[in-house]
């Protein structure tokens, strides 16, 4: 009961701070949204974190302004590209190996290159991703990458 009551208190939260509009009506779209997720994760098999074991390590706090900063950067270059008259893009893909270990390390590696414009992750596998960029440098760009050693460094986080 305490996990349904937390779930609706952030899944509420989360819908005023994206909303920004305190109408009678939003506010009430709001509670109604967050009740029906919580009921349908209630009805499914979800896994539950045991109180306790939910934490937020210290790299995240860290991690995210550098995944916001490197988005811009991406979305400036992009364009840039989309801009120029010639068009130059030379659409690549590359696969590498991450260096995660855990799947929440992978899906959070993954994701953080699909949400970087010009990039998306094609596939990712336990051992391999495959990843389309834009340009030549943009795909290469994900191989080996600081974005890399930053997920895996917050892996091993306590």
């Amino acid at each position: 009961m305490l996990h349904s009551v937390s779930l609706f208190f952030f899944l509420y939260l989360f819908w005023l701070l994206l909303s920004g509009f305190f109408t009678a009506f939003l506010m009430a779209a709001g509670v109604g949204s967050a009740l029906a997720v919580v009921w349908f994760a209630r009805r499914m098999t979800v896994p539950r974190v045991p109180a306790g074991r939910v934490h937020i390590g210290l790299r995240a706090f860290t991690y995210l302004p550098w995944l916001l900063k490197e988005i811009a950067k991406s979305a400036w270059s992009v364009s840039r590209i989309i801009l120029d008259p010639s068009l130059p893009i030379s659409p690549t893909m590359v696969r590498f190996k991450p260096s995660q270990k855990t799947e929440t390390g992978l899906v959070l590696h993954a994701n953080s290159i699909t949400l970087t414009p010009g990039t998306i992750t094609i596939e990712a596998d336990a051992g391999e991703f495959l990843v389309h960029g834009l340009t030549r440098d943009s795909a290469q760009g994900a191989v080996d990458s600081e974005m890399d050693r930053r997920v895996a460094a917050g892996e091993r986080a306590p």
